[in-house]
């Protein structure tokens, strides 16, 4: 939990918002239940967190990423999608074990493997890989729809006997919630998928388990408000924090290109509220997906942001932006664990009000890695 002495500055009078005080490089000013108060930094201290979708590659790239997730969270759900994807047992154990070797000493992490589902993927070992307690969970990519998706499903159909399965057994499903038909906007992909895909499936297979990943619509976040308790929802930090204008207007920025894309305004408020009213079966996912620089600035770019370094402080400064410190810890830490059945972490992070600038590049062997906010100042980060 918060605890009570980290938390009390952050209580706004009634009808007031944090974001209608100005902070200041040398005095931040705080509010209290009753009061304006001075601080020269603040302390959040939370049951140590996950992170429900990330992506650590595979290779230098995996040994370059892995640090920065295994340092702050104590489990991750690993996505699937390697050049390779992982669509076995003994697939998903040996990149389980290149994944902890990249894990520095000292760090406690579990990677939570899944299962990339595929047309003609044998739902007998999708069985063998939970039971064996390999896999976590089964993503399903529509084809096309990202980065290593052109093995995905072409049709939920051609899955379904699969998915009956993951229903019988309670393995949850993970989707990327977009269709692809090229007459679709790429702006509407994901409410149209809602009602194509999602709401059939849901019909059809009524207890099974879905994490609509990443979502970034109003629609998103109102069809998983209204839906029952085998419905969740992950959200990233960049989806919280920008729009499609702050990628596009005055330039463009193709570090916060990734898909599903940046939406209106609209969109974004829409998720601000969802995570800012306490719901619980919102969770942390930050999508931390790397690219080295010369594959993102360049005249056909990879989507993806890697968030990994900064996602926790940009997390806790939608928040605080939002009046909702109240909710961080549930969110980070809490919903993920209860909505897939399993214990919460024992340990705790601290994160301090402090400003810190990112840095602006990451060495790679042959390139550099540009991580999410690069060379900004944020006011979040987490304590070392």
């Amino acid at each position: 939990m918060i605890s009570e002495g980290a938390l009390a500055p952050f209580f706004l009078r009634a009808n007031e918002n944090v974001s209608a005080y100005p902070l200041f490089p040398a005095k931040r000013l705080f509010l209290s239940r009753s009061l304006l108060m001075t601080a020269p930094s603040q302390v959040l201290k939370i049951r140590r967190p996950d992170d429900w979708h990330v992506h650590l590659r595979d290779g230098d790239m995996l040994k370059t990423v892995v640090p920065y997730t295994s340092e702050i969270y104590g489990r991750a759900i690993v996505m699937p999608n390697l050049a390779s994807p992982i669509t076995t047992v003994d697939a998903a154990i040996a990149y389980r074990q290149r994944i902890l070797d990249a894990v520095p000493a000292g760090h406690d992490f579990t990677p939570l493997m899944t299962c990339y589902l595929t047309d003609s993927l044998d739902a007998d070992e999708l069985e063998r890989g939970f039971h064996e307690g390999v896999f976590t969970a089964a993503k399903l990519y529509p084809a096309n729809a990202t980065t290593n998706s052109s093995h995905g499903v072409t049709s939920v159909d051609a899955i379904m006997p699969v998915l009956e399965r993951m229903e019988k057994l309670g393995i949850p499903l993970l989707v990327h919630g977009e269709v692809t038909h090229a007459d679709v906007d790429i702006f509407d992909r994901e409410a149209r998928f809602i009602d194509t895909v999602m709401e059939p499936l849901r019909q059809r297979l009524t207890a099974l388990k879905v994490v609509f990943e990443h979502i970034t619509t109003k629609d998103a976040a109102q069809y998983v408000r209204d839906g029952n308790d085998y419905l969740a929802a992950t959200i990233t930090p960049q989806h919280l924090m920008f729009n499609r204008n702050d990628m596009l207007v005055g330039g463009i920025r193709p570090h916060l290109y990734c898909l599903p894309i940046l939406k209106r305004n609209i969109h974004q408020q829409a998720l601000r509220e969802l995570v800012a009213s306490g719901f619980t079966r919102a969770f942390l996912g930050t999508d931390s997906a790397p690219h080295s620089r010369h594959r993102k600035e360049t005249s056909c770019g990879c989507a993806g942001c890697f968030n990994a370094p900064s996602a926790l402080g940009s997390y806790a400064a939608v928040f605080e932006e939002m009046n909702a410190l109240a909710h961080f810890e549930a969110f980070c830490s809490l919903n993920g664990p209860q909505f897939y059945g399993l214990p919460m972490n024992t340990g705790w992070v601290e994160l301090v009000r402090d400003e810190q600038q990112i840095p602006g590049n990451i060495a790679l062997a042959d390139d550099s890695l540009v991580p999410f906010l690069a060379g900004e100042t944020v006011r979040w980060s987490v304590k070392k």
